[in-house]
């Protein structure tokens, strides 16, 4: 890569990461009189508003390694990677917080508001991102990407896989990661069972809509993951690291600032590890699942004969 090219990296960064900051934290300020008091909420292990400006750095690092990765471009590219932004950021954030904190410490009438906050990251930072980066003309080489096409019934299976390994990440980072942190368990008023069987025993017990509830979950991650794995140009690791990066990062990098909602640092960055660890890694799963049509196990896991030749079709990028 040219120095030049690095220069103007740097500086689409800057702007960007300031940009991010200033359209946050303006679209956030109509929560303030529903939050709880901030002096509830002990600080992170970055000190204000360093924290705020981290944060904001890699929500636009990430969104940039997604935009520029892309074989998209123009309104296309904005609104598919806003789609699959919000969804990430906002939806699949605030329906587990409305189905674990509604009891706990969620203000009445806060919810609904952040479903509206989200929208200005994402369909206003997202498309002056675009604009920014130049990617608003098509490119002039066109690139030459696997078939995305696959038959109901490989979806079906697909799809009946994914549900499992998602329940699987996340119950198990949920009790080998967070479960251990006794504040944690006493925020959420629970206990630590002898182990990880007779944990899942008791939250059958306790709660069996939290199991349907997270299979739901893993059906929505794909759907805001699927433009992504489309748009990306590229083999299957750059579709998987892209996947895995908006899974894992955006919706988890937050719980480095003080939040009166979960006041305890420790339980914060706890969830954090917990949540961007198995999330990145159910975003490779997608992608590799996903990002093209399989014609067999052998092909599936990149088991093929010496001298076979591949029965995917080959589809030129639009």
């Amino acid at each position: 890569m040219k120095i030049t090219t690095v220069l103007l990296r740097l500086v689409q960064f800057a702007l960007l990461t300031i940009l991010f900051a200033f359209i946050y934290a303006a679209s956030s300020a109509p929560l303030a009189p529903f939050m709880p008091p901030m002096s509830s909420a002990e600080p992170g292990p970055i000190p204000s508003p360093l924290d705020f400006l981290l944060v904001s750095g890699v929500q636009a690092f990430v969104v940039m390694v997604l935009l520029l990765s892309s074989r998209w471009s123009g309104w296309k590219l904005a609104l598919a990677t806003g789609f699959a932004y919000y969804g990430v950021t906002t939806v699949m954030a605030q329906i587990e917080a409305w189905y674990f904190l509604s009891n706990l410490t969620l203000p009445p009438g806060l919810l609904p508001r952040m479903f509206v906050t989200g929208l200005a990251t994402a369909f206003i930072f997202i498309p002056i991102a675009v604009l920014a980066l130049w990617k608003v003309r098509k490119p002039k080489t066109v690139t030459v990407e696997e078939d995305t096409r696959m038959p109901i019934k490989q979806w079906a299976w697909k799809l009946a896989i994914l549900a499992p390994v998602y329940l699987l990440l996340y119950f198990g980072a949920g009790y080998f990661i967070a479960w251990q942190n006794p504040e944690l368990q006493a925020f959420y008023h629970g206990t630590n069972p002898a182990n990880f069987f007779i944990a899942m025993v008791n939250n059958w017990h306790n709660d069996p809509y939290l199991f349907l509830f997270q299979i739901g979950r893993s059906m929505l991650w794909v759907l805001f993951a699927m433009p992504v794995v489309r748009m990306t140009r590229g083999n299957a690791w750059t579709k998987a690291i892209c996947v895995g990066l908006l899974l894992g990062i955006p919706m988890n990098i937050g719980h480095i600032m003080a939040n009166p909602l979960i006041p305890a640092a420790s339980v914060r960055f706890s969830h954090m590890i917990e949540t961007s660890s198995s999330t990145f890694i159910f975003g490779l799963v997608i992608a590799w699942l996903l990002h093209r049509r399989h014609y067999s196990l052998a092909d599936l896991f990149g088991i093929r004969p010496v001298g076979s030749i591949h029965q995917g079709k080959i589809q030129t990028a639009s």
